[in-house]
């Protein structure tokens, strides 16, 4: 007897393009795009060690750290594949120095702009631990067919999507167009994602928290207190909290959005401005825990979204997750 299959994500962005008057399908087109090439990613990761694809490329990324086979396979997988649609004037990569051009075949350019973390957690791939793609896509703001500066140095209050897949024991696609958290889980046997976890909502206060205590010799004082604060016993409040940290944020995310809690990247004595990419990572998963009913701030405890960036490559350091739990980490940061 044949089931039905469910609500698969392109049937799920046709519904929501519904929902934006005028709109002529170039945004769902895009996105079409780029799910598809988190299917060729997921599809390299899930079977890795059975090729010459593990271990270290022989290069750095413009962040002066070792890139991965992996990341440089996703890396390009992306661009590959978003280059050549006409949607975009140009892209932004957490592996690249400078924005990402689209060739010359498309002089009219495209009405957006993508950022992305090709392989978020990279340092894990040949531990087989969850790793992850993230980005955000903003509309282009300059006029003109090339894009400029500050088409990609935009707050994350002028977003219109975000997401990221987890390449685990499944691979699943989170999304937002502002318009709620919709998980899907692909399926292998069809090569689709299926809608699984509709209008996600983050528990207002959970029991997890996540950060790199071997770390806490760099922390100052607040960040310490603020750590000790959620690991001391008071049944009252809940506490003390579960430890968990995978070392890869997009998992550790992922866990905390659905189940509750928060994930803190503090600044410390080595990176004073934060060790996360603000365009690659805070934003966009700060978009998402927001429109699950989260929070995500900084290190003097200010909306990430509302950060005006200056740089391609700017820090920040990241408290996101519950909403409770965000607000009490907000007291000990002011």
């Amino acid at each position: 007897m044949t089931t039905r299959l469910g609500t698969t994500i392109t049937k799920k962005i046709m519904e929501e393009q519904r929902q934006f008057p005028g709109a002529k399908g170039d945004f769902s087109g895009m996105l079409y795009e780029l799910v598809v090439a988190l299917k060729v990613i997921a599809y390299e990761v899930n079977k890795a060690g059975l090729m010459n694809i593990l271990g270290q490329a022989g290069t750095t990324n413009i962040q002066g750290e070792i890139q991965q086979k992996l990341d440089v396979f996703a890396n390009t997988t992306i661009i590959h594949k978003m280059d050549h649609t006409g949607y975009l004037c140009g892209m932004a990569s957490e592996e690249v120095d400078d924005y990402i051009p689209i060739p010359d075949r498309h002089p009219q350019g495209g009405k957006y702009v993508l950022l992305f973390d090709p392989l978020d957690g990279s340092s894990n791939i040949d531990v087989n631990v969850s790793i992850g793609s993230i980005f955000s896509i903003f509309k282009k703001k300059s006029t003109g067919p090339k894009c400029a500066a500050e088409d990609f140095l935009q707050p994350g209050n002028q977003m219109i999507a975000a997401g990221y897949a987890v390449y685990g024991s499944s691979t699943m696609f989170v999304y937002s167009t502002g318009l709620g958290v919709h998980g899907f889980t692909l399926d292998p046997g069809v090569g689709e994602f299926i809608l699984s976890h509709p209008n996600i909502k983050s528990p207002k206060k959970g029991g997890i928290y996540s950060v790199n205590e071997g770390n806490r010799i760099f922390w100052d004082d607040k960040t310490k207190k603020m750590v000790d604060y959620f690991v001391s016993d008071d049944k009252a409040t809940g506490r003390p909290y579960s430890s968990r940290y995978i070392g890869s944020l997009v998992a550790d995310f992922h866990r905390n959005l659905t189940k509750g809690g928060i994930f803190m990247y503090p600044p410390d004595k080595r990176s004073p401005q934060g060790k996360l990419r603000l365009m690659y990572e805070a934003i966009p998963l700060a978009f998402i825990a927001e429109q699950a009913g989260g929070q995500a701030v900084d290190a003097t405890g200010k909306r990430i979204l509302d950060i005006v960036p200056t740089a391609l490559h700017q820090r920040t350091a990241l408290y996101i997750g519950s909403n409770d739990d965000v607000e009490t980490a907000k007291k000990f940061l002011v």
